[in-house]
C-alpha cells in the first residue's frame, strides 16, 4: 500500500515549511511521505531554522528550498499550508483529497538582537510542533 503525501507550502520554503516538515517527519514518518515547497522560494534553508531544530534533535540541515510546482506532477493527498500568502497561491493539485490553513507567524522577519531572533524562531518552531504533532496523532488514530 502507497503511503499517504503530505506537502507542507509557504512563501519561500526557508523557515516553516521546513520546520513543519522535520517534526511531521519525525512524529509520523513511518506511515506518511513528507515534502514542503514554497511559492516563491527563498532558495536556502534559513541557518536559525536549521539550529533551533537541532536543539529538538532534528536535523533539517540537509533540506533543499523547492518550488510547488515542483510537486504537480506527483500524487499529492494533502496539502497544508503555513503562511497566508502561500494559502492563497497555492494551485489545486490533481490527486489532492485534503487542504489544511494553520498560519504562523515567520520569524525570518523578526529583527533585534541575536536573543530576540532565537526566541522567535523557538516560538515558532513550538507552536509548530504542537499543531503538527497532535496532526501526527490524529492521523495515527484514523489508520
Amino acid at each position: 500500500m502507497n503511503k499517504p503525501s503530505i506537502l507542507i507550502l509557504c512563501t519561500g520554503n526557508s523557515c516553516r515549511s521546513h520546520m513543519a516538515e522535520g517534526i511531521l517527519r519525525a512524529a509520523a514518518g513511518d506511515f506518511i511521505v513528507v515534502h514542503s515547497a514554497g511559492s516563491n522560494p527563498a532558495g536556502y534553508v534559513h541557518p536559525q531554522a536549521i539550529a533551533t531544530m537541532a536543539e529538538i534533535g532534528i536535523d533539517i540541515s540537509a533540506h533543499t528550498s523547492k518550488h510547488m510546482n515542483d510537486f504537480l506532477g506527483r500524487t499529492i493527498d494533502t496539502v497544508i499550508t503555513v503562511c497566508g500568502n502561500a494559502d492563497q497561491a497555492c494551485p489545486m493539485f490533481p490527486s489532492q483529497m485534503h487542504r489544511y490553513h494553520w498560519g504562523f507567524d515567520d520569524p525570518a522577519h523578526v529583527t533585534g538582537t541575536e536573543e530576540e531572533i532565537q526566541s522567535a524562531f523557538r516560538r515558532v518552531r513550538d507552536q509548530i510542533q504542537l499543531v503538527f504533532n497532535a496532526y501526527a496523532a490524529g492521523l495515527r488514530q484514523a489508520r
